[in-house]
């Protein structure tokens, strides 16, 4: 299984520049941004470039502090697409390219794809990887730095058995710190 952790920023909500990023608990990452957005279309746009990236069978599990995002893309996008991308309450759905995106790359992705919301800000390691290079990309964007950025390493966190017995996956937060999505 693939464990992807996912953050988004925005510098001035709404309206400031934006980052996203990605972090692979095995292997690369990715950031970007642009120059104006919400810290909603940052968080959408972070799920969207890690579905985009791990493409195949294997299944990728997708971990975010957004629940807005996990439930974009989970929970309420059935209902959406049943009600011609309106809402429960009948508005547009906000962010519709983007949810749409994120629609499509999932279906197009031959693994299954699930979500899992972490609590922000708690000290997981993965989490605070993918906002510390969210916010690095939104600080580059006000800069003045290109929209997208390319994959750079990321510190992990020392193994604490010899590597050909450390498990492919970090261990499960306590059940109420996180909720699992389909």
């Amino acid at each position: 299984m693939i464990i992807v952790s996912t953050d988004g920023s925005c510098l001035r909500n709404p309206g400031g520049a934006i980052g996203w990023a990605w972090v692979n608990h095995t292997g690369p990452s990715n950031s970007g941004g642009e120059p104006s957005g919400t810290n909603q279309v940052a968080e959408l746009r972070a799920l969207l470039e890690a579905v985009l990236a791990h493409p195949g069978d294997e299944p990728l599990l997708i971990e975010s502090d957004s629940q807005y995002a996990i439930k974009c893309a989970s929970e309420w996008l059935p209902g959406w697409k049943r009600k011609g991308w309106k809402t429960a309450g009948g508005t547009p759905v906000r962010n519709l390219d983007l949810v749409k995106s994120i629609d499509t790359a999932i279906s197009e992705r031959t693994g299954p794809v699930r979500f899992r919301w972490v609590r922000g800000h708690v000290g997981n390691h993965f989490n605070e990887a993918a906002d510390a290079l969210a916010g690095e990309a939104a600080r580059a964007i006000a800069a003045g730095a290109p929209s997208t950025q390319q994959a750079k390493p990321v510190d992990r966190p020392a193994p604490t058995k010899p590597a050909s017995t450390q498990p492919a996956s970090t261990p499960p937060a306590p059940a109420d710190e996180v909720a699992t999505l389909f």
